[in-house]
């Protein structure tokens, strides 16, 4: 009976410490564009907006905003990560070598970029499954709706606002955010 007992417990306690474990983003690694690691435990103490980027669709000048709003708070503890995805209409057919030349020679864009990825169905990629899956964020359960999907992270690795496709990257509601001592 005390072994029983003693299983029990140390089960629950394994898996209360696995679950602690996935509530962070921390845990998770990505390939960069480069195909480099990129441990997103670099990120502790910031504040993250993940971002699924596309190079021909029609929201795809928030590039633009993206990397203004990257710009003016990098310095204030702030950083975007944005992570190509050909999931939509293929509107991200290049491979990562054609995407990064296309952000950096039409935009601009100095903010982190990720090796293209799969933000939607069985192909998933990990973080997306973090992203979408309360069981894993604990935060809510979504679905990446379109490209420009964003979802805000605070300094803790704690997801906290999913904010939609069509919502500016220098819309007040992420700006106030962003400047936010939460």
């Amino acid at each position: 009976m005390k072994t029983l007992i003693f299983g029990i417990i140390l089960a629950f306690v394994t898996i209360t410490v696995l679950n602690a474990q996935t509530k962070s983003i921390y845990s998770y690694t990505v390939t960069d564009i480069d195909g480099n690691d990129f441990p997103m435990e670099q990120l502790k103490g910031k504040k993250i907006m993940i971002v699924n980027v596309a190079s021909k669709c029609g929201l795809t000048p928030q590039y633009k905003k993206l990397e203004e709003v990257y710009s003016k708070y990098k310095d204030d503890g702030f950083v975007i990560v944005g992570f190509p995805a050909n999931n939509f209409m293929k509107q991200e057919p290049g491979s990562d070598e054609e995407i990064k030349e296309f952000c950096t020679e039409n935009y601009g864009v100095t903010f982190p970029m990720m090796s293209k990825i799969s933000v939607k169905n069985e192909s998933m990629a990990p973080i997306y499954q973090w992203l979408t899956s309360e069981s894993l964020n604990g935060y809510k359960n979504s679905s990446v709706k379109w490209n420009f999907q964003k979802y805000l992270i605070n300094e803790k690795g704690e997801l906290v606002d999913v904010i939609g496709p069509s919502t500016k990257p220098d819309s007040n509601k992420i700006i106030t955010w962003i400047e936010s001592d939460s």
